[in-house]
């Protein structure tokens, strides 16, 4: 019997267009022989669409505008009110049964624990970290927090709030003087490099600042980790999880790897898979990764993003819940290159889905 399997894609953060293209590429690898896969689509205000098909993708090297969900794009629906329903409703009260959601929204309302809690609430199994771990790996401040708890070193950083930096710059300038220049300025709550800004300077700060105030009311100041190397691990699991080989990035023609580099320049960064690493040093990743993934409680899936620093230190950088998904994005790609395909890792995240469900259900925690 196949599953019906809902990818849930688009919604109201700046990294909308980002989400669609990892939805195309999960709904390409489902299997049709095992899944029923649907489309839901959610537009810039929050509506929710089951639509015929996902967006097309952009065309390779064509520098124009990415996909989105438009409200023209299907059918409103809504998660049915009843819990343990597992359906989707239209206006005109036809139901559409749903046995496991795969959600591929980045950034705020889609990666930050409020679709898992809606989810939650429903009783629908759904990929990826709880609420805890989903908000916890949203916020960059609060994550570093924890991370230092358990005892893996971050990079140097300062949080800053938008009311402080409006009440006193100079003190806030004052309090990031240790982080020395150049240092990156980033919304506290957001991803896709969205609102980051290399500053090289003081004069710099208050534009870099009032970017990243844009996304929100909170930002981080990072130490630049010059002529460090930028490498990730992706980890795979719930109560047992367990890490993947590590890669690296190597920007081109870019002064970091921003959002450009990232989706619109093919030639924008080199990816190298596996990294040249000595085994203790990818050891050492990967532990470090596993802790990470349990220190904030995640599960199903995150790619974990290191700095290893010229004196060869290593640093965490960040923790991320629902990587970029596309087919070239660095967290299946690591997996392949450990030996599991694509379609194999999409299998397996639905797999720990229902599994967690069941367990939650059995202790009498899940709906």
């Amino acid at each position: 019997m196949r599953r019906r399997v809902a990818v849930l894609f688009g919604g109201r953060s700046a990294e909308h267009e980002i989400s669609v293209l990892s939805a195309r590429s999960v709904m390409d690898a489902l299997d049709p022989e095992r899944y029923d896969a649907v489309a839901i689509g959610v537009t810039r205000d929050g509506r929710w669409l089951l639509m015929p098909a996902v967006p097309p993708a952009l065309p390779a090297g064509e520098h124009a505008e990415l996909p989105g969900v438009t409200p023209d794009s299907g059918a409103e629906v809504a998660l049915h009110r009843e819990p343990g329903s597992q359906a989707l409703v239209a206006a005109d009260g036809a139901r559409t049964s749903i046995d496991v959601v795969f959600p591929v929204m980045h950034g705020p309302y889609g990666e930050d624990g409020s679709i898992q809690g809606l989810l939650e609430m429903a009783g629908m199994p759904y990929v990826g970290s709880g609420v805890l771990g989903s908000a916890i790996g949203m916020d960059k401040a609060v994550q570093k927090v924890l991370f230092e708890a358990a005892g893996i070193p971050v990079v140097p950083h300062e949080v800053v709030h938008e009311r402080e930096w409006e009440e006193d710059p100079e003190a806030v300038e004052a309090r990031a003087q240790h982080l020395g220049y150049p240092m990156f300025a980033k919304p506290a709550a957001l991803g896709s490099s969205i609102g980051i800004r290399k500053v090289g300077g003081p004069g710099e700060l208050r534009g870099a600042l009032e970017e990243a105030f844009r996304y929100g009311r909170k930002a981080v100041l990072e130490r630049s980790m010059e002529r460090a190397r930028e490498l990730e691990v992706s980890v795979l699991g719930n109560d047992d999880p367990v890490a993947s080989v590590a890669g690296e990035i190597v920007p081109r023609g870019h002064d970091f790897y921003d959002y450009e580099a990232k989706y619109l320049d093919e030639h924008g960064a080199e990816l190298v898979i596996p990294a040249d690493l000595p085994e203790d040093v990818l050891e050492e990743l990967q532990r470090m990764a596993i802790a990470a993934f349990r220190a904030i409680d995640a599960c199903g899936m995150a790619r974990i993003d290191f700095f290893l620093a010229a004196d060869d230190r290593l640093f965490l950088n960040e923790v991320n819940t629902i990587p970029g998904f596309t087919s070239i994005s660095m967290y299946p790609r690591l997996w392949e290159a450990s030996g599991l395909p694509y379609p194999q890792l999409v299998d397996r995240l639905i797999e720990l889905a229902i599994e967690r469900r069941e367990t939650e259900r059995k202790k009498g925690t899940g709906s």
